[in-house]
């Protein structure tokens, strides 16, 4: 890495950090302002227990402090790696966070790689002509992709290809009592990444459509096809670098989103990830795993945005330059 991109990387880091130190605090804030706590749900599923109990617990959870003094409490043994216990799964928070992280990355390195290698070149396709029939046929895929609900699109997959056709498993991780092999784990990932895939298709391909009709104009895109160079490596070697940089942002931002958003494709597929994760611990009052969730999700959307500043800083020499 070169000195001159350190100083800004370590300056984002910096920002990050401030700014999941503010989310922890916003966040922290508003679920103690949920009705109900955990002490609550414990009195209300077991009547055995009196109030002196519930007193006794509150004390001991720290629920009967101001929510600042345990917010700063939290955050003290968040700092140390300890993120609290999971009252819904009955594990630390870590421990019940893994597997629903693991599935969720394998779901949306999947879903980002196939949505990008399918829009790139139809942007670049479009882009070639603008106004032709393979400009207006790419323009009304990216408004099909765009305009489709997500939980139809993965109902109308389940239909087709595991009802209608029987090729495909409609949900799960993988087969219940059935052999834990890779290509059963494929199978099962096929209908989830597709749907993803294709919801995000359309975005990726218009902003590479548009960015690749600006960069067509450009001086210097006139001086390699003065200099002779050929068109597609005008197309590859110069316009395509710079086309790219808004795409960029694109993906960065998806990173966050689809880490924490694929909340109704999991729950169509019946995926465990951390959209359902969040979800289930925010329905059922688990705010260790809640809040930890959520800030995960924020620092993944940081994180993009990080990679996304290295991905300019590669593509971009007027960016190394500064």
């Amino acid at each position: 890495m070169a000195l001159g991109l350190i100083r800004p990387v370590v300056s984002r880091l910096g920002q990050s950090a401030l700014v999941l130190l503010a989310m922890s605090f916003v966040v922290y804030g508003l679920m103690g302002l949920m009705p109900g706590d955990p002490i609550d749900l414990m009195i209300a599923g077991d009547p055995r227990l009196t109030a002196a109990d519930a007193l006794r617990l509150k004390a001991l959870y720290g629920l009967d402090r101001p929510w600042i003094e345990r917010w700063l409490g939290w955050l003290t043994q968040a700092l140390q790696g300890e993120f609290g216990y999971s009252r819904l799964y009955a594990l630390p928070v870590a421990a019940a966070m893994l597997p629903a992280i693991a599935n969720t990355a394998l779901l949306m390195v999947s879903a980002l790689t196939l949505s990008l290698a399918i829009a790139i070149p139809l942007g670049l396709w479009a882009a070639r002509k603008p106004g032709s029939a393979a400009d207006i046929l790419v323009n009304l895929l990216a408004f099909a992709s765009v305009s489709v609900p997500v939980f139809w699109l993965g109902l109308m997959l389940i239909v087709l290809f595991s009802v209608s056709l029987g090729w495909l498993p409609a949900g799960g991780l993988n087969t219940i009592g059935g052999p834990d092999s890779l290509g059963d784990r494929l199978a099962h990932l096929a209908l989830p990444v597709s749907t993803l895939a294709l919801a995000g298709l359309g975005q990726f391909a218009r902003h590479m459509r548009a960015a690749m009709i600006v960069e067509s104009g450009r001086d210097y895109i006139r001086t390699a096809r003065a200099k002779g160079c050929s068109p597609v490596r005008v197309l590859l070697r110069h316009q395509l670098r710079n086309a790219l940089l808004p795409v960029v942002t694109i993906v960065a931002l998806e990173i966050g989103g689809l880490f924490s958003g694929a909340l109704v494709t999991e729950t169509v597929f019946a995926w465990p990830g951390m959209g359902r994760l969040i979800y289930a611990s925010v329905m059922g009052n688990d705010f260790n795993l809640a809040l930890s969730g959520l800030l995960l999700a924020t620092a993944m959307t940081l994180v993009g945005s990080v990679l996304a500043d290295l991905a300019y800083w590669q593509l971009d020499p007027r960016v190394r330059g500064r």
